[in-house]
C-alpha cells in the first residue's frame, strides 16, 4: 500500500471511529427498551429530524449512483431525477410531516410505519400490519444490498483490493454499529453525516469545475457530445460486447443521441412520490419532539436536498470533461466511481481521505436505516403485533430484532454479490417498491376520511405486486412501457384504494373521530 493511500486510509478509519463513539455514546439510552431503540422516544429536534431524515433517505446513491447517470449520458436523467426528489421533499415535509406526527400519537401511540397503518384502521386481524412488514423486509434487504454495493466499490477503487472482500468488510462494520446504538444513534450519526455529505459535494464540485478551466470550459466541452446537455435526449455511449465504451485516440465514442420524450419525463419526475412511501423519512416525522418544530425542519430539509442534488449531478458533467475516456469510468458501473476518481485526482491524500468519508457517510447513514427499519417489521410487528399479540417481553422482541439484523444483512450480500450491479438501478427498483406500496395509503389514510382497512389492504398489495409485474414482465417489452414503474405502480394503487374503499363498508364511527382529532388544530406531544 502506498504512502498517499495510506494516508486516505487513515482519515476514513478516523472518521469511521467517530461514528462508532456516537453508537457507544447513544447505547445505553438506546437499549431502555424499544421505542428508544426504533424511535427515539419521539425526542429528536427539527435539525437532526431534517437532516437525519435527508441523509438516510440519499444514501451513497446521491455520491455514486447519480453523478454515475449524468458522467455515462448525460443530464436529462440525472437532473429530472434531481427536480422529482427535490419537489417530492418539499412537498411531503409540507403535507405530511404535520399531520402524521399527530395521527401516529393518536392512533395508538405508533411506533412504526406498519404499527401506524395498522392502527389507523382498528385491525383485530393485523392483515395490513403483516402486508407491510412483509413489502418493507422485502425492499429494504433489496436497498441494503445497493449500500454493500457502493462500499465495495469505494473501496475496491481506493485500495485496489477485492469488491467482494470490500464489500464484506463495510457490510459487517454497518452491522456491528447498528446493533449497538439503534434509531438515536442513527439519526445522530446520521445529521453528522448530512454535513460531511454536501461538504464533500461542495468540495468537490468548485474544485472540479476550477480544474476542468471553469464553468464555460464544463460546458463547452460537454456540448460536444450528441445530447449530452439535452433534457429531452440522452447521450448513446458506443459500447463494446461487453459493455465498455469504446474511444479513438483518447476520445470516448457516442451514437446519436436518443430521445426523452414527454411521457419518460413525466415517469422520471414521479421519482418525487416515492417520498410519500419510504419509511426512514416518514419514521422521522413520527420521532420529531414537536410538531411545531416540523416548519423549521422542512426548510432545512429542503435546502440541502437542493443543494445536495444540483451539487451530485454537476460533478457528473464535470467528470466527463476532466475524464473523458477514463478506464475506470468505462462501463455504466465503472462510471458511479467519478466521484471517487475525482477526489483522488484533486486534492491531498488526508482531505481526499475525509471527503471519501462523505460516500461512507452517505451509505452508512441510509444502510443503518434500512437495516433497522427491516428489522423493526419483523420483530416489533410480525412477532409482537401478530404472533405474540403484543404480550412479548421488551427485550425478546429485541434480541430478536437483532437475529434479523444478521439474516437482512446476508440476504443483502447476496444481492451485492455482482460487482457489476449499478447502484442507480438497484436503489431505482426498491424506492418504486416503497412509493407504491406505502405512498398512496399513507396520503389517503391522512387526508381521506372515508378510506377504509380493505382499500388500504388491496391498495397497497396492489401497488407492491405492479412494481415487480411493470420492471420484470411489462418494462423489457419497450415502448411506451419502458417508463419508471413507480408512477404506474403509484397510479394503479390510488384507483383500487378508491374503488375498494367506495365499493366496501364506511369506517366506524370511532376511526372516523380519531381521523378529526388528527385533522385538529390542537398540537399533541
Amino acid at each position: 500500500m502506498s504512502g498517499e493511500t495510506l494516508k486516505i486510509l487513515i482519515a476514513m478509519i478516523s472518521y469511521m471511529l467517530v461514528v462508532i463513539g456516537i453508537g457507544l455514546y447513544f447505547a445505553k439510552r438506546a437499549q431502555a427498551n424499544s421505542e428508544n431503540y426504533f424511535l427515539g422516544g419521539r425526542s429528536l429536534g427539527p435539525w437532526v429530524t431534517a437532516m437525519s431524515a435527508e441523509a438516510s433517505d440519499m444514501s451513497g446513491w446521491l455520491l455514486m449512483g447519480l453523478p454515475g447517470v449524468a458522467y455515462w449520458c448525460g443530464l436529462a436523467d440525472a437532473a429530472w431525477t434531481a427536480i422529482g426528489l427535490a419537489v417530492g421533499t418539499y412537498v411531503n415535509w409540507l403535507i405530511v410531516a404535520k399531520r402524521l406526527r399527530r395521527y401516529s400519537a393518536v392512533a395508538g401511540d405508533s411506533i412504526t410505519v406498519p404499527d401506524f397503518l395498522s392502527n389507523r384502521f382498528h385491525e383485530e386481524k393485523k392483515v395490513i400490519l403483516g402486508i407491510s412488514a412483509l413489502f418493507i423486509l422485502v425492499f429494504f434487504t433489496v436497498y441494503a444490498g445497493s449500500c454493500f454495493v457502493t462500499c465495495g466499490k469505494l473501496f475496491s477503487t481506493l485500495f485496489g483490493t477485492s469488491y467482494h472482500t470490500m464489500m464484506i468488510a463495510g457490510a459487517l462494520f454497518v452491522l456491528i454499529y447498528t446493533f449497538v446504538g439503534g434509531f438515536l444513534a442513527e439519526s445522530a450519526s446520521d445529521f453528522m453525516q448530512a454535513v460531511v455529505m454536501i461538504i464533500a459535494l461542495l468540495t468537490i464540485l468548485i474544485l472540479g469545475t476550477s480544474a476542468a478551466g471553469g464553468v464555460g470550459q464544463v460546458i463547452e466541452n460537454a456540448s460536444q457530445i450528441p445530447g449530452y446537455l439535452s433534457l429531452t435526449s440522452l447521450a448513446s455511449p458506443v459500447t463494446d460486447a461487453a459493455g465498455v465504451q469504446q474511444a479513438a485516440a483518447g476520445v470516448p465514442l457516442f451514437g446519436e443521441a436518443s430521445g426523452y420524450g414527454f411521457l419518460t419525463i413525466i415517469s422520471t419526475l414521479s421519482w418525487g412520490l416515492g417520498y410519500f412511501g419510504v419509511p426512514q423519512v416518514l419514521l422521522r416525522f413520527m420521532a420529531i419532539r414537536k410538531e411545531g418544530e416540523l416548519k423549521n425542519s422542512r426548510r432545512i430539509a429542503t435546502v440541502w436536498c437542493v443543494i445536495s442534488l444540483c451539487a451530485a449531478v454537476i460533478i457528473g458533467v464535470i467528470g466527463r470533461s476532466l475524464f473523458p475516456a477514463e478506464a475506470t469510468l468505462a462501463t455504466a458501473s465503472g462510471a458511479e466511481n467519478v466521484f471517487v476518481v475525482l477526489s483522488q485526482s484533486l486534492l491531498p491524500a488526508v482531505l481526499a481521505g475525509i471527503i471519501m468519508a462523505g460516500i461512507l457517510a452517505a451509505t452508512i447513514s441510509s444502510s443503518d436505516s434500512y437495516l433497522l427499519i427491516a428489522a423493526s417489521a419483523v420483530s416489533k410487528n410480525l412477532y409482537e403485533g401478530i404472533l405474540k399479540k403484543n404480550n412479548a417481553d421488551d427485550k425478546k422482541v429485541m434480541n430478536l430484532s437483532r437475529l434479523v439484523l444478521l439474516l437482512i444483512a446476508l440476504v443483502g450480500v447476496i444481492i451485492a454479490w455482482d460487482e457489476d450491479s449499478v447502484i442507480f438501478n438497484i436503489v431505482s427498483f426498491a424506492w418504486a417498491g416503497f412509493g407504491a406500496t406505502f405512498g398512496p395509503v399513507m396520503l389517503f389514510s391522512l387526508f381521506w376520511k372515508r378510506v377504509n382497512r380493505e382499500g388500504a389492504i388491496a391498495g397497497m398489495m396492489a401497488g407492491g405486486i405492479m412494481v415487480f409485474v411493470w420492471n420484470l414482465l411489462l418494462s423489457p417489452l419497450g415502448g411506451i412501457f419502458s417508463i419508471y414503474e413507480l408512477f404506474p405502480a403509484f397510479v394503479f394503487s390510488s384507483i383500487v384504494i378508491v374503488v375498494v374503499s367506495l365499493t366496501t363498508k364506511a369506517p366506524s364511527a370511532e376511526i372516523v373521530k380519531e381521523f378529526e382529532i388528527a385533522a385538529g388544530k390542537q398540537e399533541i406531544h
